[in-house]
Order: C-alpha cells, then structure tokens, then sequence
C-alpha cells in the first residue's frame, strides 16, 4: 500500500470507527503523539487508545486540506470535528507522520490549531 494511502486508511478507520482499518498500518513499536499532550509508546497503546476513545466518542469530520510526502515522510494538513462525551469541539491541525522501510507508521507528532480565524486587520 502506498504512504498516500495509508494515511486515508487511518483517517477513514477513525470516521467509520473500525479498528480493522487501522490495525496493521503501525509499526508494533510505533509512537503518536497527540496534539494535546498523550503519547502512545506501541502499536498496542494506540489500538487500546482507538478502542477507548470510540467508546466515548465520535468522530465527525476529518478531511485532508493537503499531503505532502517526501521519501519516508508525511506532512498532512487537516480539520478535526468530534463530539466526545456529548461536548463537540474542532481545529485545525498538522501531522507529521514517519514511516519505517516496511511501509509501516512508527511515528506521528500531531499539531493543532484554532479552526476560527480572524484578519485584524481587515
């Protein structure tokens, strides 16, 4: 599967809440880490983070404004809109993703933004 790939894959196991979508996309000593603070340290903490998460919430949209691949790199620009425990939140965000020569993720570092923005100077 190619990079480009994976990465929709991974996206789209989160909107449609399948686990199967995602479980062989991780290298087994994988980290990510996300833009708020947790950090995964294995394939089997971020499997475990997956299923909790969506048990407690959802995942409403989260598109891909753009992919930039350079070799085993990844720089993906996204919105992210959930409702977690009945409290929906969004923003943008920027993931770094790396990838080990098996084609497998080993690592993200996720970013985030404010999704409402404002020209002061408008």
């Amino acid at each position: 599967m190619k990079k480009e790939e994976i990465i929709r894959q991974y996206f789209c196991s989160w909107l449609k809440q399948d686990i199967n979508l995602c479980k062989d996309l991780f290298s087994d000593n994988a980290t990510y880490s996300e833009c708020y603070g947790p950090i995964y340290r294995n394939k089997r903490e971020i499997l475990t983070w997956f299923r909790d998460w969506n048990k407690e919430g959802k995942v409403l949209e989260w598109p891909i404004k753009k992919l930039l691949i350079i070799r085993n790199t990844a720089i993906v620009e996204w919105y992210f809109k959930c409702d977690y425990q009945n409290k929906v939140s969004e923003f943008d965000g920027v993931s770094l993703i790396e990838f080990n020569n098996q084609n497998k993720i080993k690592n993200v570092k996720e970013f985030q933004s404010k999704s409402e923005h404002y020209y002061p100077y408008s």
